[in-house]
């Protein structure tokens, strides 16, 4: 455990162990000594006040280090060079895998990133060019229903038209059944009259000969009437087969249209279905686009990580470079290696074995 403070009698304590013990006390050491207690000022201040208290034990101290004690240190300082050296080259080549390994992983991060950049663009494209057909598979919707409304309205239209022409033909068969009786009626009152004629001719048979030159012109005035009714009769039954045949070709082109609307509406049903199954692989589209875009990201994130790694690889590698001479520059005298001092006293100046590792 650390101490609160130091003082004159404390350093003056810990300088004669450490001379005692044939080691430097050389500020740092007898701070060491101390248990790393107390301001290296401080510590210093005492050791010039003991200094020049006691100036003869200073180059006595030096003198009982000789030869020995040089050569351990050399020994150590050899040793701590080669520790070191192996460490460098450890972590050099450490550093030159992870930076290899780190390189490859960016290629393939690249390759990646690049890979799903086509991916996300043939996506597009291809949602582009899904856009573009439903955009015409709309627009040919659209024209179905134009076309078949117009169809609708001419199928309204020829309805009617039948509807009129229903109403004609009805007209004319009423008008022909009104021709035909009072052509039954005309000939029940000829037949009267003539017979009305025959009764009266043996009694009145001069007024019967005018008479009869008068029924002759009524009668040929009657025929020709009769003549022009069938005529007429003949006519209008023409009209009426006309009409009829007409009826029937206004029916089969109604027949005809229908067909046509209900093709045309089967057709709707289907351009629906196909337009809802675009949409479907619209929104699928979508989605993947959505997949590609957050795996783009995270492979860009990873990007930056990896390069703010290697930014701190090459950073520490330039540190190691630099710190490489530094440590690796040759240490004169026992006062820069104040610990390999402390650890010769603890261990009664015998050589360190190496670490194993």
């Amino acid at each position: 455990m650390a101490r609160s403070g130091i003082n004159k009698a404390v350093v003056q304590k810990a300088r004669q162990k450490l001379m005692a013990k044939g080691i430097n006390p050389s500020i740092d050491a007898v701070r060491v000594e101390l248990g790393n207690t107390g301001s290296k000022t401080t510590i210093s201040r005492y050791l010039k006040e003991l200094e020049g208290s006691s100036p003869a034990v200073a180059p006595l101290s030096r003198e009982r280090l000789g030869d020995a004690l040089g050569g351990m240190v050399q020994t150590l300082l050899d040793q701590l060079m080669e520790e070191g050296q192996e460490a460098i080259s450890e972590a050099t080549a450490a550093f030159a895998l992870e930076r290899t390994t780190l390189e490859t992983q960016i290629v393939e991060l690249t390759s990646v990133l690049a890979k799903i950049e086509r991916q996300s663009a043939t996506q597009h494209a291809a949602l582009e060019v899904q856009s573009a057909e439903l955009a015409t598979a709309q627009s040919s919707l659209q024209a179905e229903l134009t076309r078949n409304a117009a169809l609708s309205q001419r199928c309204s239209d020829l309805e009617a038209l039948v509807a009129e022409k229903d109403k004609h033909i009805q007209s004319l068969e009423e008008k022909h059944v009104q021709a035909r009786g009072a052509l039954e009626h005309y000939r029940e009152a000829a037949k009267e009259q003539r017979d009305q004629d025959h009764r009266k001719h043996e009694s009145q048979l001069h007024e019967m000969q005018v008479e009869q030159r008068k029924l002759r012109e009524t009668i040929a005035v009657k025929q020709d009437e009769s003549t022009r009714l069938n005529r007429d009769n003949e006519r209008l039954l023409g009209e009426a087969r006309q009409q009829a045949k007409h009826l029937h070709a206004q029916e089969a082109l109604a027949q005809s249209l229908n067909n046509q609307v209900e093709t045309l509406r089967q057709g709707e049903a289907k351009t629906a279905g196909v337009a809802e199954h675009l949409n479907e692989q619209i929104s699928a589209l979508r989605e993947e686009v959505k997949a590609l875009h957050k795996a783009a990201a995270v492979a860009e994130l990873q990007e930056r990580e990896a390069a703010a790694r290697i930014t701190s690889l090459q950073n520490e590698n330039e540190q190691l470079r630099r710190a490489q001479p530094v440590e690796s520059a040759p240490v004169e005298g026992v006062e820069a290696f104040p610990q390999v001092g402390n650890r010769q006293g603890n261990e009664q100046v015998k050589t360190p074995k190496r670490p194993r590792r």
